[in-house]
């Protein structure tokens, strides 16, 4: 198995509160007085208080204060016909930033596991928003000082479970390399697709999404018999019939997410029997987990998944934790919800839960 000895997670220095978001999305979404007087209702519905993103926090205040059109920027609405940046011009601003994060937070959880950078012999990128070659995993191993002999993947468009894919990916390369010291680095900047226009999907999309990253750094488990955090196992489970009910296109501007009502009620009727069979197979039942670190996508994704596995509400208080104060950030959040449910002591065994398009359902299972 692959034990986990040092987890980082890293934060865009600018956040907004959810009603300036609320505010400024009515410059970039909303066409009628009808509109306007929704949107900020769906975003008090998202169980999120703040966000932080790559975005100038000083220009989204005085755009959503003055709902000037004068502001002198492409992430600012310049007319009712906006239709917001290029995606060339997103992706731009992806390259300038998404670095500098993910360093943080792979930084910290090397000092945190007190791995030095020249141990490192795999590193694991995971990003779902942004894409270049040469990219945030050449960035890493250049500004960790990681050996040069470094062997790479990078989990790419794989949506809010990615994360668990590339621990996935870790606990392959631990279990089939004695020795090896592997990085994993989750890096998202969901703030540079915001929708124009007023599309539900792609509001409610809006109102939740946020910027961030974590990283973790682990080894195989029994050369560090001491850590108290292994991964023993990983699943996945696509939903029959379901790719209607999410997805994650790249677009003339930005990237879009389309997300369906039946979401929810898709993982609700489908979970349980993937949970029973998948935890069968380590003999374990959901009875015998003591901790729970689901993906919180949404306050009704989070109570989907409360009633057929039969949690109590304390066992998504981090959950719900995470998404009032950093929002959904997409592939990092799993990393933020774990790291928070180990620096609090959390009982073992654990098990991790994020979806995604397909749809599918991934977990990983830790003791």
């Amino acid at each position: 198995s692959f034990a986990i000895l040092g987890l980082g997670t890293a934060l865009p220095s600018n956040s907004i509160d959810q009603s300036t978001a609320a505010q400024y999305a009515k410059g970039l979404s909303c066409d009628n007085d009808e509109q306007a007087a929704l949107l900020p209702i769906l975003y008090r519905q998202t169980g999120v208080r703040r966000r932080h993103m790559v975005w100038n926090q000083h220009l989204i205040e005085e755009y959503a204060t003055t709902g000037s059109t004068a502001i002198e920027s492409p992430f600012v609405p310049s007319g009712p016909n906006d239709r917001g940046p290029s995606t060339l011009q997103r992706m731009e601003r992806y390259v300038k930033e998404a670095p500098a994060l993910a360093f943080q937070a792979a930084r910290e959880a090397l000092e945190r596991g007190e791995v030095l950078p020249r141990e490192i012999t795999h590193l694991v990128t995971v990003s779902c928003t942004g894409f270049a070659a040469p990219g945030v995993d050449i960035a890493l191993i250049k500004r960790l000082g990681l050996p040069n002999s470094t062997q790479r993947v990078n989990v790419g468009f794989m949506g809010c479970h990615g994360a668990l894919n590339g621990l996935r990916v870790a606990r392959g390369i631990a279990s089939a390399e004695p020795g090896s010291r592997v990085l994993v680095c989750a890096i998202e900047l969901c703030s540079l697709h915001f929708h124009y226009g007023w599309d539900p999907k792609k509001v409610v999309a809006n109102a939740l999404f946020a910027d961030g990253a974590a990283a973790l750094v682990g080894a195989p488990s029994n050369e560090v018999p001491e850590a108290s955090w292994r991964m023993a196992a990983s699943g996945s489970c696509l939903i029959a019939d379901s790719e209607f009910a999410m997805s994650w296109n790249i677009g003339d501007h930005g990237f879009e997410m389309t997300l369906s009502t039946r979401v929810p009620n898709l993982i609700a009727d489908n979970l349980r029997p993937f949970v029973d069979d998948w935890l069968g197979r380590s003999g374990l039942s959901v009875a015998d987990i003591k901790s729970w670190a689901i993906h919180p996508g949404g306050p009704r994704i989070l109570n989907c998944v409360e009633k057929p596995l039969g949690l109590q509400e304390g066992d998504t208080t981090v959950s719900r934790e995470i998404l009032s104060e950093h929002g959904n950030m997409s592939s990092p959040t799993i990393l933020f919800i774990l790291d928070r449910l180990r620096q609090r002591n959390a009982p073992l065994p654990c098990v991790a839960l994020g979806f995604g398009p397909g749809l599918v359902a991934e977990s990983a299972l830790f003791v």
